[in-house]
């Protein structure tokens, strides 16, 4: 499911990235990678702030949308 849809404060598993070659790779600077484990700490209207690690990321909402979870 895309981590729009995700519960709030539940860790999530990627599974799959469907974005163009140059946003897979910021996303993957920043932790965002197949793999990583994520938690969605607040949801405003679409857009997210997510838990990476022991940061926080800001994820619009079309970008949302192409980052699957498990």
């Amino acid at each position: 499911m895309p981590i729009l849809f995700a519960p709030l404060n539940v860790e999530l598993q990627v599974t799959k990235i469907n974005v163009p070659d140059d946003t897979k790779h910021h996303l993957a600077n920043l932790g965002v990678l197949v793999g990583a484990i994520l938690v969605v700490i607040a949801d405003l209207h679409g857009n997210l702030i997510i838990k990476v690690k022991d940061g926080r990321l800001a994820i619009n909402k079309d970008v949302a949308m192409k980052i699957l979870v498990a």
